[in-house]
Formats: structure tokens, sequence, C-alpha cells
């Protein structure tokens, strides 16, 4: 058993507790977190995105999503940690573990911080009857580990309206709004990407994620901000001030709550626990932020931004294909030095911020596994053969990329090409979709993996995220995937990934990734995707025997844009390269 586990269980014992929950989470429901909060890679040693650790007297376990198995397999041998494979016939949800395991009359202890309302509540009700205590103000980890990094307290800087489209207060009018139609006296904001977007402020608290730590009360008049004052300078504080928006210590969220007794929305998917406990006198009106919706749909000025930087994006990641193509057969390149070289090509535009998640540079066998990040103990050497599975994306000052090309490195197998190929007519299919207003992305799943389920084939994870304006990576309320629950309808504006693969494990791994944007089709009342991303695929991976005409064609069509907007900014010697690898097939 790792080391960490049995201090935490010394700690337990000490307490009386007989099992403690730790989650990805800090304390507004992120899916990346800070330094500060990966209370449970320190304790297990999984270093996923997405994972709950339960730790009893006796056993451990740590449940993740079809993203991570094959990682979580290989980070937890030996570490006496079970591995539940979230969603996998036969595995029990975490609630339903609890109650299966917590003995009558005993303690459940976590920190209330840590774990977001409406997951807390579902705990609470599969534990109803059998008298179990939780003790929620308990940061174990905090105890046990002295070398805790401490918050992040990283400085704050302004987006221009001219480029959001909408200025602070003009949202904050759109949200009041809402407020009015809801009954809501008070708008409680916890999500850090939701206060970011309302105020047109970014920060760098959390590693690939432009957000900064702070929670924030709208009133009908004023507002609110909960956040470390040396973060904020005293330019922005002014015109904060200006907009009615007054600065809080960061800690002083609790307080501030249980003082309020008027009626307060509340977000329990993202607010905390402790957060939603501290509401003792208020009413309650738990539902979904409606910034959410307001930040998916992006303005006129943001899409035209974002159209702005993935040709900027496009271009560094053209040039890296036609680099790497090459270089492998001339000169050692590994995964990392090979992400280190896309980064050198990105930085050649001024107006690149950095990476907008950590980057997946996955050789041979290594892209099977779907989140895989290359690490000095991992770090494989790129031959001249098989694929190169590239996942990366930036963050310009007009917006936020994120692109998944499979590169063919010499000639492919029988059995490559034509994973290589479905896939890719996965993606044409979902690309070449129109669909009703009103549709959602768990129903468009289907349209995606059909020339997959035809041969027999699938892949587990999502085909689709939202992607924010200069924001996080992923971003809701969209998804697509058939196993989305409660996803909301697609409208014009969002901004959405399109990514289905085929992973082989021990053998290679493809997937085909381009955001696209969500908009008006030619009928009347429905809607379609124009692609964002303007990088060819690799036609070397293709066997024309598994794409069928339309598919051809809408391939062909993408080839035509990519070498039309990206050829102005290329050399002569790229421009040849580019025309060869879009021709038409």
């Amino acid at each position: 058993m790792r080391e960490p586990i049995t201090a935490l269980r010394r700690e337990m014992k000490r307490r009386g507790i007989f099992a403690y929950l730790v989650t990805t989470e800090d304390f507004h429901g992120s899916e990346y977190v800070g330094e500060h909060f990966k209370s449970r890679e320190y304790l297990s040693g999984f270093t996923g995105s997405a994972g709950r650790l339960v730790v009893t007297e006796n056993e451990a376990a740590l449940w993740t999503d079809g993203r991570y198995f094959i990682q979580a397999e290989a980070e937890l041998a030996g570490s006496g940690i079970t591995l539940m494979k979230q969603g996998e016939q036969g595995v029990p949800s975490v609630e339903k573990f609890l109650a299966e395991k917590l003995p009558n009359s005993s303690v459940l202890g976590f920190d209330g911080r840590c774990v977001n309302a409406l997951f807390a509540r579902k705990i609470q009700a599969a534990l109803a009857g059998k008298n179990i205590a939780l003790e929620t103000e308990l940061d174990l980890v905090g105890e046990i580990r002295n070398d805790r990094p401490p918050l992040s307290k990283k400085p704050v800087f302004v987006l221009p309206d001219e480029v959001c489209g909408l200025s602070r207060g003009e949202k904050l009018a759109k949200l009041r709004e809402e407020m009015r139609e809801q009954g809501a006296k008070v708008l409680a904001l916890s999500a850090l990407d939701d206060i970011a977007w309302t105020l047109n402020l970014r920060g760098g608290d959390v590693d690939y994620n432009p957000v900064f730590l702070a929670f924030m009360l709208i009133f009908e008049d004023t507002a609110e901000l909960f956040a470390e004052s040396t973060v904020i300078d005293d330019e922005i504080k002014l015109t904060l001030e200006n907009d009615g928006v007054k600065l809080q210590p960061y800690g002083e969220i609790y307080n501030a709550l249980n003082a309020l007794s008027e009626a307060v929305w509340i977000d329990t998917r993202t607010a905390n626990f402790t957060l939603r406990n501290s509401l003792k006198s208020a009413k309650v009106i738990a539902k979904p932020s409606p910034a959410e919706m307001l930040k998916a749909c992006k303005t006129p000025a943001e899409i035209s931004a974002e159209k702005a930087a993935h040709i900027k994006d496009g271009a560094a990641v053209t040039r890296f294909i036609k680099w790497m193509k090459s270089a492998v057969k001339r000169e050692e390149v590994t995964e990392i030095s090979a992400a280190e070289k896309l980064e050198e090509f990105r930085r050649q535009d001024t107006d690149y911020l950095g990476q907008s998640f950590e980057p997946i540079m996955a050789f041979g066998e290594h892209g099977a596994i779907v989140h895989y990040s290359a690490t000095s103990e991992t770090n494989a050497v790129i031959e001249p053969r098989g694929l190169l599975l590239s996942d990366t994306g930036g963050h310009y000052l007009l917006g936020t990329t994120d692109i998944t090309r499979t590169i063919v490195l010499s000639e492919l197998s029988d059995e490559e090409k034509r994973a290589y190929t479905l896939a890719l007519a996965a993606h044409l299919e979902l690309l070449g979709a129109v669909f009703p207003k009103g549709a959602r992305g768990s129903t468009l799943d289907a349209i995606a993996r059909k020339p997959l389920w035809d041969n027999g084939l699938d892949f587990n994870h999502g085909t689709g995220h939202g992607v924010g304006f200069l924001l996080n990576v992923h971003e809701g309320p969209q998804r697509i995937s058939y196993r989305a629950a409660n996803d909301a309808p697609l409208c014009e504006g969002m901004i959405t990934s399109n990514e289905p693969g085929l992973y082989f494990e021990g053998k290679f791994g493809v997937r085909h990734e381009s955001l696209v944007l969500c908009e008006k089709a030619e009928f009347e009342g429905f809607l379609r995707f124009s692609p964002l991303t303007c990088v060819p695929f690799d036609l070397d991976g293709i066997d024309k025997r598994y794409l069928t005409e339309p598919q051809t064609a809408r391939l062909n069509a993408y080839h035509k844009w990519v070498y039309e907007t990206l050829s102005p900014m290329l050399s002569e010697e790229e421009r040849g390269w580019l025309a060869e690898v879009t021709k038409p097939i």
C-alpha cells in the first residue's frame, strides 16, 4: 500500500473515521485543478484529470472513466488500490460502494469544500437509514502532507470588450435578467470560468486554464467578487468598482452566504457542499448557472476572433506535420522533443499565450492510451514506422484551440489503415450533419459512430465537448456523447470538438479531432457544423475502400479550404508540400 494512504489511515483511525472520500475537484468543482488541490493524485499516484478515491480501514478503490482505464491500470499497479472502471457493467458507483462498505453508525469523512453539493446529496441519499455520520470539514491530506503547495495567486489580466463582444456591464445585465425570471435576488457563481467570462478577466491559477480563484455574488444592483486582492491590480480594481463590483477576501464567501436570507440561485453541480450548506437562511434555487449557456453561445466578435486564432494555429500545426514526417527519418525525435517542437512553431505567433492542455504526443502503442502524456520514464523515441497521435492545443489572445491529427510515419499495415480511415469516416459524418434546432449531442453521437458500429468497433470516450473562448478547453453545457445525461441542446455559436477515435491496446491508437462551429443551415430551423480547425489529414493513412463518396467529397472540400486558407501564410516550399498533401482523392 502506498505510504500516503497508510498515513491517511493512521489519521482516520485517530479521528474514528471508517471511510474517507477524496475527489479531483478544487473549491469550485473544476475539472482541472491547481497543484494545491491534487490530493487524489498525491494519495493514489494516478495522474488523470478525473477520478474519485475512497479509502476505508481495509480497502482503497479509485473510480475513473474510459479515457483513463489503461493509464490508471498502469499507474495503480502495485499500489493496493482497486481500479473501478466507471460505467462498466458490474462496477458499483461510489455512493453504492459506500453504502455497501460502511457499517451502521460509522463515520464517512471528506473535505466538503472539494465535493460538489449534488454529488454529496447523492451520497447522503445512498446512506439514508444506516445512521452514518458525515464529517465534512476534514482536510486530512492537509494534515498528513508537509510539502503541500500553497494556493496559487497568479496575476489577473483583462480581455478587451471588443474581443469579447459584450462588456462586463452588459454581461451582468444579462445575468440579472435571468435572475429576475427565476425570482432570484442573488446569483452565487462558483465555477471559475463562469466568473472569468462574466468579468472579462483571465488569470493563471490553474495550469492550461486561464482562470483565477474566486467566488462571486451578483445582487440586483451590485456584485461582490471574493478573490485574493494581490492578484488584481489597482487599475482593474477601479474598473470593477465602476461596474458595481466590490472586492472581498477569498475565504469570506462562506460567511457572506450564511448572512443571506433572500432567494439565492446556486449551481449545485459546481458549488461545493460547504458552500451549499452555508445557505442556512436563504431560499435556495438549485439550477444550472445562467452564465453557462451565455458563455457557450459565442458572440460574433468571439467567433471572428476564434476563426483568426485557428488559422494561426493551423499554420503552426501544419508546419509541424511537415517537419515531423521528414525529421523522424533523419534525426532522433522523442515524444517530448516533438511536443517541444510544435510549441516552438506556435510561439512564432505574437498572439500565442501558451498550451490549452498538457500535450498528448503518443507514438505507437502509447496512442492507445487516450489521455497519454509522456514523462521522463515513458518518453519514447519516435521511429519511422506506424502512427503518431498528436493531440494538442493553444491559447491565443483571440481564442482557444484543440486539435488532434494522427500522423503516418511509414507504410501502414492493412489494420492500421482500416482503423485510420474508419475513424476519419466517423469524423466526416459528424462534420456533414444537418440537424434541427433543439437537437442534442447525445442524439448526434450516433451519426459519428455509425461507420464504426457498422464494423463492430467503438471508442470509450465522448465524441465532442464544448470549448471556451480563451478559457477552459473543456466547457459545457453541450457534449456529443450517447452516454451524456442532461446535455444541452446545440445552439448557434457553440464551439464543439469532433473527435472520434479507435484504440488497440498494446498496438496503436487513432484519433481525428477538429473544432467546429454550430451555425445556421440552409434549411429554416436547422443547424450544421462548419470547421474551425484548419489542418490537413494525412492522406497516407487512407484506404478509400472504407470511405463513401459523400465522405470523400467532404474530405476533398475540407482540404481545398485548408489549402486556400493557409497557403498565403506559407513559404513557397511549404505551399508546394501543402498542395500535395491536400490534393483530391
